[in-house]
């Protein structure tokens, strides 16, 4: 399903302790937008819808919505910081292309 690194993990748990539910699921999906068709999205959610396909990835709960999972199955989420700040990299087995600031891309059909 989804593969988070070590530092993608413990940037999303950092995340996740600034949220009101400590419990909250991580969500990853997708929306159309951005220079190659879609965009990634990532939000925290109190509860998994029923149809959500949910996995576990270094410790976290990662949920999908059963549509975006065509595009985002086998994902590896990792994070990293350089000079300019921190930011997660997706590394997507599902992109046919991808821009060049790597949080857009176009689906391989």
């Amino acid at each position: 399903m989804i593969h988070l690194s070590k530092t993608a993990a413990t940037e999303v748990t950092r995340l996740k302790s600034k949220h009101p539910n400590p419990n909250a699921l991580f969500r990853l999906g997708v929306e159309s937008s951005g220079c190659s068709g879609l965009s990634y999205t990532m939000a925290f959610d109190d509860a998994p819808a029923p149809e959500d396909a949910v996995c576990e990835s270094e410790g976290i709960s990662v949920a999908i919505d059963p549509q975006h999972l065509k595009y985002l199955n086998e994902l590896t989420l990792d994070y990293s910081e350089d000079l300019m700040g921190g930011g997660f990299r997706f590394h997507n087995p599902n992109a046919a292309q991808s821009c060049s600031c790597g949080n857009s891309f176009s689906a391989k059909e």
